[in-house]
């Protein structure tokens, strides 16, 4: 009998990867060394704010009273400490008038004031033994953070009969930058090992497992370079390299996962290297490229919303998102064409089987997926709406999430800033921080002025009200509020005083006053990004199946699966439960554009899953037209792969989540569960239980959709064999007994054969 390969089907896209597999590689590599070098220092020139809206009334007052009135809007606090000794003896005051004359000598410092100049009370300490020193840094965060580099080692420490820390805004935000990059350096140090390991587990060859994880690398240092290039134009948060880190870990061995197990299970077959590269890119190819679109359009949303810090993580992930593709499509191919069959040398499991000889794949292997989807699909009820609930419950403590704003709470209790805060927040009279400021402007009378105060003091929400100091036709108000600073009392006082009347023009700013806008500035603008991606998700998918019905259910069960991580997020960050064991400090609230950004991540991660697991059913009805065996096929050998991808995503979302920034380790902790519950509830049980239940009707869809997605649909195997199944075809014949098909599991480990391809024995 004499085998008979059918000659490789080279598409154009195949013969460009293929042609010049070394110079391919060669180019890549020099590429990513100049995005080494183009990439180099990001991290300096990036921001740590970004969460207000910069259109809002609150932005405006605030940089109208820093030009105006800088000492209105310190940004600089340092905490003098006179020990047991009081902040009015004469040695500690002479010694704090020189600190403060100091600091005044130092250029870019305005705006300075002190206890012991003004005497206010609300800058001395309620047990007298702390002070306060306050002053404004002018010029962008990187101006401001080079004043502080300069003058923070000659202010902070011990001065004779006093010790001084340094605070403030200016502080938080560069103590944050600086935490941030070491907790990325130590979370690529966890992540990189412990990724490496389980791809050795999920491949057994070390030189299989190399890819993805180069591939990410890869990835990891364009992005890199991308944002060095858009720092140019645009502010970009630090935050982002972290999004960048896991997404590009994630995703590209995601990617390279599903490409090498392919191409893995085709040589196993008898292809050869050529001729499997072929096959890959027909279809695993697709799905990849159809994947990343799914996540690129989820992290575009966040393009719709005016905050640097959203459009950050917008600018990051895409960039990675489409390196990574890329990456994936074009360099792995090559690698994999050089490699051939040595791409299973190395296999290290064989050190576990103690001169056992190694085992054949079994076609076998994989049933426990096919077991779990029988059982799913003959309790599909029971499990569809058991999962449901439990999603549903898990969600549940979102409903009293309360929305506030970053501060220094992001940071360790240990941290130098977040000390000075917190003595300012426990030990200080009044509401420090909690002030709003309301800017006049425009000529006005002392009596209007007068008239004016004496109106927004009789408020029932003001404790009391400063000023007005003017300069020229400007002038400005302070204002301190009952309660807590952003609290809902704060936040409906900010609505009072700008729906006052005055004779004047009026804007409010303060800490409330941004926590305002920003919700306003989400509020508005999240229905056009929710409308974005459901549109583009439903079009994308509709190409990929042709089913009306698969689309719709894709996104509800998507949103789904995203319940268990934002009521985690409210139950331990908003209301500190585990915040011993995980290290960080609750502030009763959760910053406002934090669950938007987890949306979209985890959402497009969520579609990422989906799309291997549609992918695989749809192109086996295609084959089959049995519904129930299509589902069951399509989670037997997509389950292993899907679960494998998520532990690895998870693992490098854990290493992100240790980082002592609390808003990364939200974000990083909330999308490993996210990812994890997708994996394992929403793909292994909801899916299958719900596509049972819809049983054929699943891939209906209208006329004038069949005959939309016949003429610009996709689909992973590309065109169907003769005589194969479909939504609108009858089933295949039975096959004739004298052919043998390739197994089911042929590769022994749970993958796909996507092409659904027949290889027949002469």
């Amino acid at each position: 009998m004499t085998e008979v390969n059918s000659p490789p089907r080279l598409g154009g896209w195949t013969r460009f990867v293929t042609a010049r597999p070394r110079l391919s590689l060669l180019v890549a590599l020099v590429l990513t060394a100049l995005a080494v070098v183009a990439g180099s220092g990001v991290a300096d020139r990036l921001g740590s704010g970004g969460w207000e809206d910069p259109t809002a009334q609150s932005t405006y007052a605030t940089k109208a009273l820093e030009r105006e009135f800088p000492a209105s809007q310190p940004n600089l606090l340092l905490l003098v400490d006179s020990g047991s000794a009081s902040v009015d003896d004469p040695a500690v005051a002479a010694e704090a008038d020189r600190l403060t004359a100091r600091l005044a000598s130092e250029k870019g410092v305005i705006g300075i004031g002190s206890y012991w100049r003004t005497r206010s009370p609300g800058l001395r300490a309620k047990d007298g033994h702390e002070a306060l020193i306050a002053a404004h840094l002018t010029g962008d965060e990187k101006a401001t953070n080079d004043t502080l580099d300069r003058i923070a080692p000659v202010l902070r420490g011990t001065h004779g009969p006093v010790h001084v820390k340094v605070g403030g805004i200016v502080a938080v935000r560069h103590e944050m930058q600086t935490i941030i990059k070491e907790d990325l350096a130590r979370a690529e140090m966890i992540a990189l090992p412990v990724t490496l390991l389980l791809l050795v587990m999920v491949f057994g060859s070390a030189i299989a497992a190399l890819l993805p994880l180069g591939i990410g690398i890869v990835a990891i240092l364009g992005t890199n370079a991308v944002l060095r290039g858009l720092t140019e134009f645009t502010d970009v948060s630090v935050f982002a390299m972290n999004l960048t880190t896991a997404l590009g870990l994630g995703l590209a061995i995601d990617y390279a996962l599903f490409i090498v197990r392919r191409f893995r299970e085709e040589l196993s077959t008898g292809a050869e290297p050529l001729t499997a590269i072929a096959t890959t890119l027909r279809t695993a190819g697709r799905t990849v490229l159809f994947s990343a679109l799914t996540v690129a359009v989820s992290l575009a949303a966040m393009l719709v919303f005016p905050m640097y810090f959203l459009r950050s993580f917008a600018y990051a992930g895409i960039a990675v998102v489409l390196l990574a593709a890329a990456a994936a499509l074009i360099l792995l191919p090559a690698a994999l064409l050089l490699l051939g069959h040595r791409v299973n040398s190395l296999d290290l499991r064989r050190l576990f089987r103690r001169g056992r000889p190694a085992q054949a794949p079994a076609s076998g292997e994989g049933t426990a997926w096919a077991r779990l989807a029988n059982l799913v699909m003959r309790r599909a009820p029971l499990f569809a709406l058991a999962t449901a609930a439990v999603l549903v419950l898990l969600g549940l403590p979102f409903l009293g999430v309360k929305f506030g704003t970053a501060d220094d709470r992001q940071l360790p209790s240990g941290a130098e800033s977040h000390v000075v805060q917190q003595h300012i927040r426990g030990g200080f009279p009044g509401n420090p921080g909690g002030g709003l400021e309301v800017l006049a402007e425009g000529s006005a009378t002392p009596a209007q002025y007068t008239a004016y105060k004496a109106e927004i003091a009789r408020l029932p929400e003001v404790a009391g009200v400063d000023g007005p100091l003017v300069k020229g036709d400007s002038a400005y108000f302070t204002v301190l509020p009952k309660g807590e600073a952003v609290d809902s009392a704060a936040q409906r006082l900010v609505g009072e005083l700008r729906s006052a009347d005055a004779p004047f023009t009026t804007k409010v700013t303060g800490t409330a006053a941004v926590l305002v806008d920003s919700k306003h500035a989400i509020a508005t603008r999240l229905p056009w990004a929710a409308a974005l991606i459901v549109i583009v998700t439903l079009l994308l998918v509709f190409l990929l199946t042709g089913s009306a019905l698969i689309p719709i259910q894709a996104v509800l069960l998507n949103a789904l699966s995203l319940t268990a991580m934002f009521g985690a997020v409210v139950w331990v960050f908003q209301d500190g439960h585990l915040s011993g064991l995980l290290g960080f400090t609750s502030p009763g609230s959760i910053e406002t554009t934090l669950p938007v950004l987890m949306f979209c991540v985890a959402f497009g991660l969520s579609m990422d899953y989906g799309v291997f697991l549609l992918s695989r059913i749809k192109e086996e009805y295609d084959r089959t037209g049995d519904h129930d065996e299509a589902v069951r096929h399509g989670l037997q050998r997509t389950g292993g792969l899907i679960t494998a991808a998520a532990v690895i995503l998870a693992v490098v979302m854990v290493a992100i989540g240790t980082s002592r920034v609390t808003n990364t380790k939200m974000l990083g902790l909330g999308i490993a569960l996210a990812v994890l519950m997708d994996a394992m509830i929403v793909r292994s049980l909801l899916v299958p239980a719900v596509m049972k239940l819809t049983g054929t009707a699943t891939w209906w869809a209208p006329a004038p959709l069949r005959r939309f997605h016949d003429r610009f649909g996709v689909s992973e195997g590309g065109e169907n064999p003769p005589g194969g199944a479909g939504p609108h075809r009858s089933a295949a014949p039975p096959r004739s007994a004298t052919s043998h098909d390739v197994p089911a599991d042929e590769n022994g480990d749970g993958s796909p054969n996507e092409s659904g391809g027949v290889r027949t024995i002469r």
